[in-house]
This record gives C-alpha cells, sequence and structure tokens, in this order.
C-alpha cells in the first residue's frame, strides 16, 4: 500500500502537470483487439505529445439489455490489461462495481473508475480509496456538479486525496443528456475534473435494447468542454465502431483522433492559460470555500 501511496502521487503530478487523455475501447472485446487498440492509441500518444491513461472495461455490468455483451470479466480482463502494460507501458484505468473489487483490480491499474450509477456508494468509494490508487468519480447524471464535493470528501476522509471528477453529462427528460459547461468551473476546485465526451452523447435507452447516442456531435461538445475548463478528456475509441460490443453510437473513430487531439491541446494551452492569468487573486465563490 505504501509503494501505491507514493507511485499515484508521482502519477497524479505528472498527469496535472499538462493536458491528457483517456482513451480506449468501451470494453476487452478480445486479447488480439485490445492489444491493437493499444498500439494504435500509443502511436498516437507518440505523434501528438499528448500523455495518455488507456481504458477498457472488463464488465459492464449496466447494460440496457442482459442478452448485451458484458466483456471477459475480472480475472481475464486483468490479465488482458497486465499485457497491455507491459507490452506498450501505458497507464491504465478501468471501472469497478462491487468494493470487493478494489483490492484486486488496483494491483493491474494506476486508476480505478467509480461509474457515474454509483457515484454515491460509500462503501464502494472509500474501499476503492484506501487502496491508494488514484481515483476518478464520474458525476453520476442525477447530481448536481457541487453536490459531487461529497464524493470527494469520502476519498479524502479515508486518506486518498488524489481524485479525479468526470463530467459525464446531467439526465434531461427521457432518453437524453445535456452538459452544462459550467459544471467544470463548479467541480474543479473540488478535484480537477474530465469531461467524458463519449457517455455525455448517450440517448439512454433510446435503441430499445440498447442505448442510442450522437457521435457526430463529439467533436463540439469535448473542445467546448476543454474550453470551459476541462483539465482532460476521457474518449472511448475504436476501430470499426459500428461493430463495437459496447457503446457502438457514440465511440469515436480510431482513425478520426488525432486531429481531434491536436486541435483540443492548441485550445488547452490558450484556454488554461487564460484561467490562469484571470484566477491569480481572485476569490472564490461562497459555494467553493469549503476545505476538506
Amino acid at each position: 500500500m505504501l509503494e501505491n501511496v507514493f507511485m499515484s502521487s508521482t502519477t497524479y503530478s505528472k498527469l496535472l502537470d499538462k493536458f491528457f487523455v483517456i482513451l480506449g475501447p468501451c470494453v476487452i472485446e478480445s486479447l488480439d483487439h485490445t492489444l491493437f487498440m493499444a498500439d494504435k492509441i500509443k502511436t498516437i500518444s507518440e505523434k501528438t505529445g499528448i500523455p495518455v491513461v488507456f481504458k477498457a472495461s472488463f464488465d459492464k455490468a449496466n447494460r440496457t439489455s442482459i442478452h448485451s455483451f458484458r466483456g471477459p470479466g475480472m480475472e481475464e480482463g486483468l490479465r488482458i490489461l497486465e499485457k497491455v502494460k507491459n507490452y506498450f507501458d501505458l497507464l491504465l484505468t478501468t471501472d469497478i462495481h462491487e468494493h470487493s473489487q478494489a483490492k484486486p483490480v488496483s494491483e493491474v491499474v494506476d486508476i480505478l473508475q467509480i461509474p457515474a450509477f454509483l457515484c454515491r456508494q460509500t462503501d464502494l468509494i472509500v474501499e476503492a480509496a484506501r487502496t491508494n490508487r488514484i481515483i476518478s468519480i464520474k458525476k453520476g447524471q442525477f447530481i448536481a456538479p457541487l453536490d459531487m464535493s461529497q464524493a470527494i470528501q469520502k476519498c479524502h476522509n479515508s486518506g486518498n486525496h488524489h481524485v479525479f471528477l468526470i463530467e459525464r453529462g446531467t439526465t434531461f427528460g427521457y432518453n437524453n443528456l445535456v452538459v452544462d459547461m459550467r459544471s467544470f468551473a463548479m467541480m474543479n476546485p473540488f478535484a480537477p475534473t474530465i469531461f467524458d465526451a463519449t457517455h455525455s452523447l448517450q440517448l439512454p435507452g433510446k435503441g430499445g435494447s440498447f442505448t442510442g447516442g450522437q457521435r457526430e456531435f463529439l467533436p463540439q461538445l469535448a473542445l467546448a468542454a476543454v474550453a470551459a475548463g476541462a483539465k482532460a478528456l476521457f474518449l472511448e475509441t475504436h476501430n470499426d465502431p459500428a461493430n463495437a460490443k459496447s457503446d457502438s453510437t457514440t465511440v469515436y473513430p480510431l482513425d478520426k483522433l488525432e486531429p481531434l487531439l491536436k486541435k483540443a491541446l492548441t485550445l488547452y494551452h490558450e484556454c488554461h492559460s487564460f484561467y490562469l492569468e484571470n484566477e491569480s487573486g481572485s476569490k472564490e465563490p461562497l459555494c467553493f470555500q469549503e476545505k476538506f
């Protein structure tokens, strides 16, 4: 655990030092496909100079239909993710759904992701925090941005201050989500906030037995979020989106990724410097002054 503290602190500091992206397929489809995607993503990282965290789920536990593909499961999934780390020297993240998964998953990945639907589950967050790995918590579609301070406090009270928040949209009536761009200004004082462009474009339940989506709007939302203060981007990608085994309506085409990331990097540098200049000496709104 002490080793995790040191490694997480070093990794967290490096990630905060510059713009980074979380990339990968939604779910682990097979060993060969995961390694193929990791190889392509590693190349994109090297060409753009943008640090990458590789993401893929071993179990999609909240699929719309019981017949949907869920993944290889934890044991096989962690074996595949470990190969990604060993072969490509990439940082890893994946999501956990039960507190019993926290320890074994933390032995392989660098960042434990708490799913949006589970962002209020105290036992899950506390157990994840106690591994001393970096924690990323997705804001629930039903949660106000300022209310995410309570999820952060659960990590801090468990002794873990290496935390990210992830904005992934808010329920807007039935079968739709919207993104409140003010949320980055609201949540960044609690923890550096990442924008999940993939899941913000979902149309939940719109496909009947699967979740619909609007992939065509991903560049607009991703760049708007960077301009609004997002510290990083979360983008699920696939070499054949139409045949992806999960989130086929929102995963971004692998061959279109590089130009989007280059534009996002340029925008990040322009806007980040602007915010730093204008935040110096400014007083935070009252709602941001709670300290943990």
